[in-house]
């Protein structure tokens, strides 16, 4: 039994090792960007590649999250529907305490269920709309030269559920994103890269992607919708 443990502590160090190995290797330091009108101009060429206009006139938003959580959002009201397993949410983005939940199709008075919620919809609703969100309050913008062309930093000074985040978004020679770099509280090793390239244009007009594809994972946005 001693000897089995010996060699079960051994395979965990090796793993912790190569896992230490791997993130330092992977990891990158945050660029350094300058605020300022540079920054603003090169976040609304970026709006313009997506038809921002569009996008503020869509009041309803369908699409699934790696086929597990499933949304519709009315924007104008500020409500969105968010659906998992035997839970549903009926989500008031701007007043969440009168939020409703229903687990096997009963209302119940669940706050942890109504949290999860939220923490999915803010999650989940960034990896399809989040150059969309580069003027809201809380945001810090900069720009960045990134192997010689024009990038823009984003930092999440407050809200949302993991503010500090920064991201790093590399564009085409349009403005339109093509994928960025992450450096998040949830992901130890800085710099990961997931691609926005795969975008669809919706009935209303806006612009959202479909899929991400990550180093180790492909993240599915599903059947996305965006119409009025």
């Amino acid at each position: 039994m001693k000897k089995l443990l010996k060699i079960a502590g051994f395979l965990l160090l090796v793993i912790a090792v190569v896992i230490g190995i791997y993130i330092y290797s992977k990891n990158e330091s945050i660029p350094r960007g300058k605020e300022g009108k540079k920054a603003d101009e090169l976040a609304l060429k970026m709006l313009r590649s997506l038809n921002y206009e569009a996008y503020k006139t869509t009041r309803f938003i369908e699409w699934s999250f790696r086929g597990k959580h499933f949304y519709k959002w009315d924007k104008e009201l500020d409500t969105v529907s968010v659906q998992w397993g035997d839970n549903r949410v009926s989500l008031n983005t701007k007043l969440p305490e009168k939020s409703i939940v229903y687990i096997k199709n009963k209302k119940e008075n669940a706050p942890e269920i109504r949290q999860k919620a939220i923490d999915y919809f803010n999650n989940d609703s960034f990896w399809l709309v989040a150059p969309y969100k580069v003027f809201e309050n809380g945001i810090k913008r900069s720009f960045v030269s990134h192997n010689n062309k024009d990038a823009l930093l984003i930092t999440y000074t407050s809200g949302g559920s993991t503010p500090g985040d920064s991201y790093l978004w590399i564009l085409d020679e349009n403005g339109k994103p093509v994928s960025y770099k992450m450096w998040v509280s949830i992901i130890p090793v800085g710099g990961i890269e997931a691609t926005w390239n795969d975008w669809i244009t919706c009935e209303s007009g806006a612009i959202l992607p479909s899929k991400h594809k990550l180093s180790i994972a492909t993240l599915d946005m599903g059947n996305v919708k965006g119409y009025n």
